[in-house]
């Protein structure tokens, strides 16, 4: 069964690294200027969103809002 799933695994990661090549290696224009800010807007505000969470997560686990309730 182990064998099963790392034949699988192995064979997603080929095809997600020739894929990659694939999209890589396709000559066409150059990305312009508003592709490159659309691209560090986007990602900026990933990592924004992302440290956001993160941040609420402990600052909700260090107030005990993720305790079970305790009945009295």
């Amino acid at each position: 069964m182990r064998m099963l799933l790392l034949i699988i695994l192995l064979g997603m990661l080929v095809a997600v690294g020739y894929f990659a090549y694939s999209a890589m290696s396709i000559v066409g224009e150059p990305i312009p200027t508003e592709g490159y800010v659309a691209l560090a807007l986007g990602a900026g505000f990933s990592v924004a969103v992302g440290i956001g969470l993160m941040t609420l997560l402990f600052l909700s686990s260090r107030r005990g809002y993720d305790e079970p309730p305790h009945f009295k």
